[in-house]
């Protein structure tokens, strides 16, 4: 079994309040977690995830772009959250604003 550190933990939390048609990038769910400039830890960590109780597809390039999704490819990444009414608009959350009240993040 593969040992959950609190940055896993952190994000997984994260991700997982992302409410369906929003998404955030990488850099925002490093922020929300609490280790901002681990964008790409974040991207690592949803690459390899298999897990389907993380919704994995709303987490996006700060470009807009969706990126790579190991259960289909970008394709497939864009058309779940465009079904979810995401991607019309780039339907974000704010930079500001955490994704869920529930989400403490790390001080």
């Amino acid at each position: 079994m593969k040992k959950e550190t609190l940055f896993i933990k952190s994000v997984l939390k994260v991700v997982k309040n992302i409410p369906k048609g929003k998404t955030l990038s990488y850099g925002d769910v490093a922020k929300f977690a609490g280790f901002p400039g681990s964008a790409r830890a974040v991207g690592t960590l949803m690459k390899n995830n298999h897990d389907k109780s993380v919704p994995c597809h709303r987490v996006i390039k700060s470009n807009g772009e969706v990126g790579e999704y190991n259960n289909g490819g970008p394709n497939k990444k864009r058309a779940i959250p465009k079904r979810e009414g995401a991607l019309r608009r780039l339907n974000r959350l704010s930079r500001n604003t955490a994704p869920h009240s529930r989400i403490a993040t790390r001080r």
